[in-house]
């Protein structure tokens, strides 16, 4: 069975393994959330996801659910994508074109019996 070291060791880990699970999902649900707003455009929601990712990134690197290097890896990443994505212009902003008249349509050839006629 082990001994009462190698046990407590095991009920930790267990633990530990539970809560670094839970932190490493909420990053990947909050770096796709923002990654799917700067590739629609909207930048002003944008922005606020990308520093919820962030502040999450931070404590997962604070309580060595990642490493440093990999939470600032993720987050320069992320923060590059935000500063590289242009603003999607509003539909409404652009005045539709006026609608030129139609062409009259083209004449039907005149048929054999009515050319002999």
């Amino acid at each position: 069975m082990g001994s009462k070291s190698a046990q407590k060791a095991a009920r930790a880990s267990g633990r530990r393994q539970t809560r670094n699970k839970s932190l490493r999902s909420q990053v990947k649900t909050d770096i796709a959330k923002a990654e799917k707003l700067i590739f629609e455009g909207d930048l002003e929601a944008a922005k606020v996801a990308v520093a919820t990712a962030v502040s999450v990134l931070d404590k997962a690197a604070e309580k060595k659910v990642f490493h440093d290097n990999n939470a600032a890896r993720r987050k320069s990443r992320l923060l590059k994508k935000l500063n590289k994505a242009p603003a999607k212009p509003k539909a409404e902003s652009k005045p539709k074109a006026e609608s030129k008249a139609k062409a009259e349509p083209k004449k039907k050839a005149e048929s054999k019996a009515e050319k002999a006629e």
